[in-house]
């Protein structure tokens, strides 16, 4: 092994002078290609595309010099490496390759294998990954999977590094990413917080589409059963039977910033007040297909615990009005004794008071958005009430603010003297159709009624010496 290392130390002052040498050649073809006249005839999408494929390859070519060049550097060790499990190796093995995917193309690592079993401190300094994609594709695979299909992530993922993944790859790296949430919020120190920041926990759930095979027997009994009025489309009211209902958890700190129902909804037309917002730190989130609400609630309230072990901090529950999450929110606060806050979403309440301003107004009606914030504006100033039968009053204080609605109180005008509703109109006058028979209270008797009584003609009486106009329009 003493000849391997004199020969690797005398190449290696070698090795060092040209490793770039091919880089350089390429950077002086890409130079004189811009240079040469038949390039000022394109266009400049055309140049675009051909800049970027080659400055890629160049990229690569510079990527794949340095890693030739740390491969030419790296030497023996005379002792030898002991891995993680303590077993010692000394033999050593020169030139064991393997590929990279990375950003930029497909490289190949050269480094020092230690046998007996292989070992390769290489690896552990370049932090290479288990698999052949590197870590910046693996994080551009992750993103554009949440964003869409895997289709989608595919295509998006070759038009900015040129590397061509599968579906299935695609897959198994997402599946990869997402093993490592747990362990980086464990491996994670939350810095210590001020008794007055509030620590608040946020639930909501979210219905995802599925496959036939992943639904719920409830969901997928249902779909079966469901029977469709049209072909080609749902008619108001059906759906499709295919989601299956995720639940989502986060935690977080935040500093109270006390502010007006008017700071945060304006009026149209009206400048909003520039009154600071709070802001949220150290986030932690989770969602789970398979885990029930119980059972995500339960894991954010153990973040929670890990943040404030002592109770000193005002807890804040942000529920979006589902009666099981509120049910587990207090369970979970009765079984940990701590006093938690719950605050119905407000963009829930404001989507049923749009519902109930196009009850009142013509749809697209400027005065619907004014009518709209008049009253969401006040909601979160009136006073609140316990949630009654279907949240009892838990053995430990838990405060559950809810919404009340504004009821319409009684007139004490019969009908036909009160005002008419906003935006409807009056009553039209008298038509033909209130003159028929179903709009009378009672005809008269046969032998009291007029002779052709169904043909006289509509409006005031007249008298003998001024009959009607013949006019066939009047007629019935």
């Amino acid at each position: 092994m003493s000849g391997y290392a004199q020969q690797a130390g005398s190449g290696l002052v070698e090795a060092a002078a040209g490793a770039f040498d091919r880089s350089r050649q390429l950077f002086e073809e890409v130079v004189a290609g811009l240079a040469d006249p038949g390039c000022g005839e394109l266009t400049h999408a055309q140049l675009e595309d051909r800049l970027t494929e080659r400055a890629r390859e160049l990229t690569r070519s510079l990527f794949q010099d340095h890693l030739d060049l740390r491969a030419a550097r790296e030497q023996r060790r005379p002792e030898g490496v002991a891995g993680a499990d303590g077993v010692g190796r000394a033999r050593a093995e020169k030139g064991h390759q393997r590929d990279l995917a990375t950003v930029f193309g497909t490289v190949t690592v050269t480094r020092i294998a230690y046998r007996a079993p292989g070992l390769y401190p290489a690896d552990a300094a370049l932090n290479l990954p288990v698999g052949k994609h590197s870590h910046g594709l693996r994080r551009l695979a992750a993103i554009e999977a949440a964003r869409g299909s895997f289709e989608q992530a595919g295509a998006a993922l070759e038009r900015a590094t040129g590397v061509r993944a599968g579906k299935r790859q695609l897959e198994a790296l997402a599946r990869a990413a997402a093993a490592d949430v747990a362990g980086f919020y464990a491996q994670r120190e939350h810095p210590a917080c001020p008794e007055a920041d509030l620590l608040i926990l946020t639930f909501d759930g979210k219905g995802i589409v599925m496959r036939p095979g992943a639904l719920p027997d409830a969901t997928a009994k249902a779909a079966r059963a469901a029977g469709h009025k049209l072909a080609t489309r749902l008619s108001p009211g059906e759906k499709h039977g295919r989601k299956r209902m995720a639940e989502l958890a986060g935690v977080y700190d935040a500093t109270p910033a006390p502010r007006a129902p008017g700071d945060v909804i304006s009026r149209p037309g009206q400048p909003r007040t520039s009154t600071p917002s709070p802001h949220a730190r150290g986030k932690w989130l989770t969602a789970s297909l398979t885990n029930d609400i119980p059972a995500v609630i339960a894991a954010a309230s153990d973040e929670a615990e890990r943040r404030d072990p002592s109770h000193r901090r005002p807890w804040v529950a942000l529920a979006g009005g589902n009666t099981t999450q509120i049910d587990a929110i207090q369970a979970k606060a009765t079984r940990r004794q701590v006093s938690v806050t719950i605050v119905p979403d407000f963009i829930h309440v404001l989507e049923y008071l749009w519902k109930a301003a196009w009850s009142f107004f013509y749809p697209g009606d400027p005065d619907a958005e004014a009518w709209a914030a008049g009253q969401a504006t006040k909601i979160p100033g009136r006073q609140s009430r316990r949630g009654g039968r279907r949240h009892p009053a838990p053995r430990h204080p838990v405060r559950l603010l809810t919404i009340r609605t504004q009821r319409r109180r009684p007139s004490g005008h019969p009908p036909n003297q009160q005002e008419p509703l906003p935006r409807l109109p009056d009553r039209p006058g008298q038509r033909m159709a209130h003159r028929h028979r179903h709009h009378r209270r009672r005809l008269p008797p046969p032998s009291q009624r007029p002779h052709g009584h169904h043909r006289s003609p509509l409006g005031p009486p007249r008298r003998r010496s001024h009959p009607h106009p013949t006019s066939t329009g009047l007629q019935r």
